[in-house]
């Protein structure tokens, strides 16, 4: 038998595998004939798959197991140059989250990555470029890095250290250069497949996105975005933060997934953050492990917040927001690409969806001017034509006067009632009548409560609540309701409605816990007074007798604002 087929048949056993110790015993064609076959076996593994991340996790794996190293790592570099992800492998993931924030492409990491050549060090500490060790980091003392090149650029780099040998070989850094070479085409592929596959999902999510719009009301298109971005992104929570004007604040119109019923309809400040900066126009994703503040941190501790501008007919009406919690893998720039394409895309599907319901909405308009119109030249004038002939009757007959004058008096409270339904025909818009929005936000609200709300209307809530301040009171019940069901541990709740032609006053008992120094509550206190003082109103919480909490918000209708 030949040394060839020697060989080929101790590769075609699994009896016996050499290692680093007896290759480098053997002769020099054994430890290349090994290395070629651990190469090919790496290959086959970072190429048998069309999903990045497993490609990533197998390439870093193969390249540790290829040169026999302890430890090995994988960065990956944004469009930046900066360190967008790194990939641990040979320690405990125990230890890997003890180590904290993953390096930031510094020392030698950040030279291989910039040089775009590979570096190869008998001791990592001795190089005058190397940091140091991340904290809790294994000691570690040769080292291989060589970078990962997709199309001309620089993607990532792979790291290796302490072999089981006292140092790394160029026979170690050539196969490890071949691995990166085969992995920069696997993970092009991956790329590209991820890519294309986003593209399909974006596809059938606008599609499902202009089907429903066309069939929900004007005030449910925010949700239907929401739901739809929780699908596409992954997200754990996802919101429609609108504002009135870039410095006001930033009020979350819809939220869908986790603590969503606690985020809708509550209000943070205009601050410096990916938010505002989406609500100016320029989408954006948090600094990783950097200092900007997190709107909606205290209720979804998250890792990753990336927001968007939604443009519709050429004005920004919403910022589009995906949150994910400090478990999940954080946003990245292809997360980007695809939330901005979605709201582009969507900008248009809600044009045509608010074109649609205006033209309803004039049709309707044109349906009731017309109602209206026959109702005051017919049926009015034939009632009164009725009540005159009646008068006339009782002048002839005197006896009959007392019970002429009752149905008299009937008569003219029907052309009252009749001339209300006329204004109320010419006032309305087709849009939602206050009370079912107003009922419709206690029904959405009710599982984040005990038991439902109790409600009580009173006065002609859809006559006199409407326009800026329906949509004032919308907000302050909603914002009224998720602070008893955040801070007041209630059995029950009363809402109370009443609209006179003199005021409108919104009124929430609970029987919680009472008042507190809650600094998060005294802000949404903040927010409630000041969209009574916008009406020329007022805003109190206080301490029921009885045990908890009154939330009493009164705006007067005459007042300059409202008229």
């Amino acid at each position: 038998m030949t040394p060839t087929s020697d060989f080929r048949d101790l590769y075609a056993s699994d009896a016996h595998t050499p290692s680093r110790a007896e290759m480098a015993r053997g002769n020099h064609f054994l430890t290349a004939d090994h290395g070629l076959l651990g190469l090919l076996q790496a290959s086959q593994l970072v190429t048998g798959d069309l999903d990045v991340d497993q490609v990533l996790s197998n390439l870093a794996e193969s390249a540790r197991t290829l040169v026999d190293a302890r430890f090995g790592a994988l960065g990956v570099v944004d469009d930046k140059g900066a360190m967008e992800r790194f990939i641990h492998v040979g320690m405990p993931p125990e230890l890997v989250e003890r180590m904290g924030h993953p390096p930031r492409g510094l020392g030698v990491l950040g030279a291989v990555l910039t040089g775009g050549a590979p570096i190869r060090l008998r001791n990592l500490s001795d190089d005058p470029r190397s940091v140091g060790p991340p904290l809790g980091h294994p000691a570690m003392k040769a080292f291989l890095g060589v970078p990962i090149t997709i199309r001309g650029s620089v993607y990532g780099a792979l790291y290796v250290t302490n072999p089981s040998e006292k140092a790394f070989t160029a026979h170690d850094e050539a196969l490890i250069k071949a691995l990166a070479a085969t992995a920069a085409t696997a993970i092009d592929n991956a790329r590209l497949y991820a890519r294309s596959r986003r593209a399909q999902e974006l596809s059938s999510a606008l599609s499902d996105v202009a089907a429903k719009l066309l069939n929900v009301r004007t005030t449910e298109v925010f949700a239907v975005l929401a739901e739809s971005l929780v699908a596409l992104t992954g997200a754990q929570l996802v919101s429609v933060v609108v504002s009135e004007a870039v410095g006001s604040e930033l009020y979350v119109d819809t939220a869908r997934g986790a603590r969503a019923a606690q985020i809708e309809g509550s209000s943070v400040p205009w601050m410096d953050c990916v938010l505002s900066r989406a609500m100016d126009g320029e989408p954006g994703i948090t600094p990783e492990g950097g200092d900007e503040p997190v709107p909606f941190a205290d209720d979804i501790p998250s890792a990753s917040m990336v927001a968007v501008p939604l443009v519709v007919d050429g004005d920004r009406v919403a910022a589009l927001c995906a949150t994910r919690s400090a478990d999940e893998a954080p946003f990245s720039q292809d997360d980007l690409e695809l939330l901005s394409e979605f709201a582009a895309q969507a900008g248009l599907a809600v044009a045509l969806a608010w074109a649609r319901a205006d033209k309803q909405r004039l049709e309707i308009v044109e349906d009731r001017a017309r109602i209206a119109q026959d109702l005051h030249d017919h049926v009015i004038q034939r009632l009164f034509g009725t009540g005159l002939g009646l008068e006339a009757l009782a002048s002839a007959h005197p006896q009959l006067t007392d019970s002429i004058e009752t149905h008299v008096t009937q008569i003219d409270a029907a052309i009252a009632d009749i001339r209300t339904a006329i204004f109320t025909l010419q006032t309305r818009t087709g849009t939602e009548a206050t009370r079912h929005r107003l009922l419709r936000i206690l029904t959405e609200l009710s599982d984040t409560l005990p038991t439902p709300a109790q409600v009580t209307f009173a006065g002609p809530i859809d006559l006199i609540i409407l326009g800026p301040l329906a949509d004032d009171m919308a907000a302050v019940l909603r914002e009224t309701l998720s602070n008893v069901a955040r801070h007041a541990d209630a059995k029950t709740v009363k809402v109370a409605i009443t609209a006179t032609s003199h005021t409108v006053e919104l009124k929430v008992d609970d029987d919680g816990v009472g008042l507190s120094a809650d600094s998060s509550r005294r802000s949404g206190i903040e927010n409630l007074s000041a969209r009574a003082r916008a009406h020329g109103g007022d805003f109190t919480l206080s301490a029921r007798s009885s045990g908890g909490t009154r939330a009493l918000w009164q705006v007067p209708v005459n007042s300059p604002e409202h008229s």
